[in-house]
């Protein structure tokens, strides 16, 4: 069985990797390192083996437990030095032979994943932890033998015995901690069904999902998972993607709609052309993106890797030290000795090595189930520092798609209600945003459309058709000015909006205005950045007028109109250049450049376009509120992993000095076991307050 510390992958910087290629590293899973956070998810292709075996370990060292739990009893009962403290005598004949017997079974079936462990770090150069523990059972086995058979002293089986038997059970609590981290992304795994329901004529074959190709048409039913990315062809359906991407309303789909592999449908019955299978699709994106952010040491990893790696050779030193130390005071060998394997056990940097890699672990995949992908975790961890957030507007902070703002009638005859529905006839098969824009609150408020007849567009100027014996014209301001007809005073505000005017049987009606919405969530985002201090600026290809409405109905600290894609990069160094740490948020693509300059690249696009070659953090949908969570979560993820850092070498800077003996002349001294029982605490709570994280991340 291999032993759980050991099994390095070679370290790969994956900050800036091009995952719109993918190119994933096949990785040994039965080789699995848990200190770098590699059970925290594993791709369906190749995964599960990794995660089965991190099961098969667990089972081991929990059954090595019981085992050396069960010896240890018989150890504690028959040992000397117990009968004495609790005042009992029972001794068998040949008692240190039986006490050696069994303790040669704990120390070497119970200690085998630790001996293991030590000779894997003395071949590699890097003494550990395993080198301390190892290090610690040995002496007292071979001390404690060499007494059995003619060396004056007492044994002490029992420390040794307890001390196997708490090292076993800290690293089984430890193992089960590290794959509870890994549960949220073997979820996102299991999303996929095994099979696909496959059209082909009039026939309808079960598949498994291997089997299934691009431009296939399945079925998917209601209730059932999504098999694949793609395209509905043939029916419309409510479905549900907060899983994929943190939405928690279930979102309305129609035909020509993209759909993720992995989504739930709702009540109704769908066909779906295959876009994306297997490697290509979201999902399977999502969780590579997410094993590469685990695999990236940020700098707060490395700075606990140093730290084990030191506190090993420190503890190795004092432990040495410390037997010297009581052998020149004159104590008794058996004395120095018990005081040098206390000083080994208690020092092991376990909670140490555990520190930042189960955060890194936890926040990865939790963040993922929230529509937050982390390539670059440096950049993560640094988003705490962000002190200037700059927003591409349309789609962002705006919705990205025009929506109505104003229906107003300036006729006796026409309500604004039947002036949207008979205009909605003329708008029902154009794919202009306007038009696009008119059918959607139309289908908000439950208008039936009527059906137009002799439909006629005129050039430049709008569109015109019979709609129940009327002549309804949609018109452009430009056609009322070509006509001499008046435009209403107040059919313009301040907010730039787009306005069309409708004419029933040739006589000014009314107006529709629209604009590209603000986000309802962008002002609560922007309360929630302007309370953290960060200054939230815009910078937007729109003309002044509109970029001035959207700044002021959102309270922004400043805009940028009528900008090109690379003047946004001169606009983060100008930031930058002040000395403010810059946030850019875009769409990944005509904004790459300023996204590579910022300190902190935030891409935002939802459906299957993650692949942003140049962002450090991909938003999975474009909410503001998201880029807000994303800030409070990577302020908490550093704040874990500082408190799991002063804990983890606190605890060593006050236990040390007492495993060592220092109170000695007051009377407290430190024992082996008891020294195994804090270390082992220590580990279990580090554990704990990382598995706190899950409680942080803002949800919608």
């Amino acid at each position: 069985m291999e032993n759980h510390e050991h099994h390095n992958h070679d370290e790969m910087d994956h900050s800036k990797m091009d995952h719109s290629k993918m190119k994933h590293k096949k990785e040994d899973h039965s080789k699995m390192n848990h200190k770098g956070g590699d059970h925290s998810g594993h791709n369906p292709g190749h995964g599960e083996h990794g995660h089965d075996h991190h099961k098969m370990m667990i089972a081991d060292f929990r059954k090595r437990f019981w085992v050396t739990l069960v010896l240890t009893i018989p150890i504690l009962f028959f040992s000397p030095m117990i009968q004495d403290f609790f005042g009992y005598e029972f001794l068998l004949p040949g008692n240190p032979y039986i006490l050696f017997a069994l303790s040669t079974i704990v120390y070497f079936y119970g200690g085998w994943p630790f001996l293991k462990g030590f000779w894997s770090e003395i071949k590699k150069g890097a003494p550990g932890m395993m080198t301390l523990i190892s290090m610690a059972i040995s002496v007292a086995y071979f001390y404690s033998t060499a007494t059995v058979f003619g060396l004056r002293g007492e044994d002490f089986f029992w420390e040794l015995s307890t001390l196997i038997a708490i090292m076993l059970l800290g690293h089984w609590i430890e193992m089960k901690s590290v794959l509870g981290a890994s549960k949220a992304l073997q979820l996102l795994v299991s999303m996929m069904p095994a099979e696909a329901h496959r059209v082909k004529d009039d026939t309808i074959e079960d598949i498994p999902l291997e089997d299934l190709l691009k431009d296939d048409v399945i079925l998917v039913k209601p209730g059932e998972k999504v098999p694949a990315d793609g395209i509905i062809v043939e029916g419309s359906s409510y479905l549900n993607e907060s899983m994929l991407t943190g939405e928690s309303k279930p979102v309305k789909k129609e035909e020509k709609d993209k759909v993720i592999g992995g989504s739930v449908n709702g009540n109704s019955t769908l066909k779906v052309k295959v876009e994306h299978t297997g490697k290509d699709s979201y999902l399977n994106k999502v969780i590579k993106m997410v094993e590469e952010a685990q695999k990236t040491k940020s700098k707060m990893q490395n700075l606990s890797d140093r730290a084990a790696k030191w506190l090993t050779y420190i503890a190795l030193a004092i432990g040495f030290g410390t037997l010297a130390v009581w052998l020149i005071l004159g104590f008794p060998f058996v004395y120095a000795l018990e005081r040098m394997v206390t000083v080994m056990v208690i020092a092991c940097p376990h909670a140490l090595g555990l520190a930042i890699p189960l955060v890194v672990a936890i926040s990865t995949a939790v963040s993922a189930q929230n529509g937050l992908l982390i390539r670059n975790r440096t950049a993560f961890e640094e988003s705490r520092k962000i002190s200037a957030l700059l927003f591409d507007k349309t789609g962002t902070l705006t919705k990205g798609d025009f929506g109505v703002t104003r229906i107003e009638s300036v006729s006796e005859t026409y309500s604004s209600e039947e002036i949207l529905r008979l205009s909605s006839a003329l708008e029902q098969s154009s794919e202009h945003p306007i038009a696009v824009g008119i059918i959607k609150k139309v289908k908000e408020d439950n208008i039936t459309i009527p059906k137009p007849e002799n439909f006629n567009a005129i050039t430049g100027k709008g569109v015109e058709a019979n709609v129940e014996g009327k002549q309804v014209k949609v018109v452009s301001p430009g056609y009322l000015r070509d006509e001499k007809i008046t435009i209403p005073e107040d059919a313009y505000s301040d907010a730039a909006e787009t306005v069309v005017f409708i004419l029933i049987d040739g006589q000014l009606a009314g107006y529709i205005a629209l604009a590209d919405e603000i986000r309802p969530e962008s002002a609560e985002a922007i309360k929630i950045f302007k309370k953290n201090n960060i200054k939230v600026l815009m910078a937007t290809g729109d003309n002044e007028k509109t970029a001035k409405a959207v700044s002021e109905k959102l309270g922004l600290d400043g805009y940028y109109a009528e900008v090109l894609p690379h003047q946004k990069v001169e606009i983060v160094e100008e930031l930058q250049n002040k000395g403010d740490f810059v946030a850019m948020t875009g769409d990944g693509v005509n904004d790459a450049p300023a996204l590579a300059k910022a300190d902190v690249g935030i891409a935002v696009g939802s459906g299957t376009d993650v692949a942003a070659e140049t962002a450090d953090i991909i938003l999975v949908n474009s909410n503001p509120q998201d880029i807000a969570n994303l800030i409070l979560f990577g302020k908490a993820t550093y704040n874990k992993m500082i408190q799991n850092l002063i804990w983890a070498t606190g605890y060593n800077v006050v236990a040390i000095p007492l495993a060592a003996g220092v109170l000695y002349s007051s009377g407290f001294v430190l024992g082996p076991a008891v020294g195994a029982v804090f270390m082992s605490l220590s580990t279990i709570i580090v554990a704990i307050n990382a598995q706190l994280l899950k409680r942080k991340i803002g949800k919608k």
